[in-house]
């Protein structure tokens, strides 16, 4: 039997391999809308949204800087906690109840991020583990100083 203490070996890997998937979908995010930045304005426009443009660039750094967070583990509580409050901004403002009846797999769509929040969320409140992580945040740091 472990120590109460001893990290297991797959727990750090899962750890890190979450932080990879998490920091590659907003890559991904991130990559689709500088190659077509004017087209991510366009969708944003047709959701209904002011200054499309200034927006879509918005959201292409935001997620450049969840990235950052997400591989480097700085500000890492913070930044999964910023992600969830963007990704459920996103289900309702892109694939809401108001366009479902248009389109069933919509519905699918806006159900989709709400795993992905849960995600966030559950990432949020263990961090970034002990491997390869900055640990720069508020959150994190107020944990730290309660344990002591």
């Amino acid at each position: 039997m472990m120590p109460a203490t001893a990290h297991a070996p797959w727990k750090t890997a899962a750890v890190l391999v979450a932080r990879l998937i998490f920091a590659g979908l907003f890559i991904m995010a991130a990559g689709f809308k500088f190659s077509n930045m004017t087209g991510t304005a366009d969708f944003i426009a047709a959701a209904g949204l002011p200054a499309a443009l200034f927006l879509a660039w918005c959201a292409a750094l935001f997620e450049c800087l969840l990235v950052l967070a997400f591989l480097t583990g700085a500000c890492f509580a913070e930044a999964a906690l910023l992600a969830a409050v963007y990704v459920l901004f996103l289900a309702f403002a892109f694939h809401g109840p108001g366009r479902w009846a248009g389109n069933q797999a919509e519905f699918g769509f806006f159900i989709d991020h709400f795993t992905f929040i849960a995600g966030l969320l559950f990432a949020a409140a263990h961090g970034p583990g002990r491997v390869l992580a900055l640990d720069r945040g508020l959150i994190g740091r107020r944990q730290e100083e309660q344990a002591i």
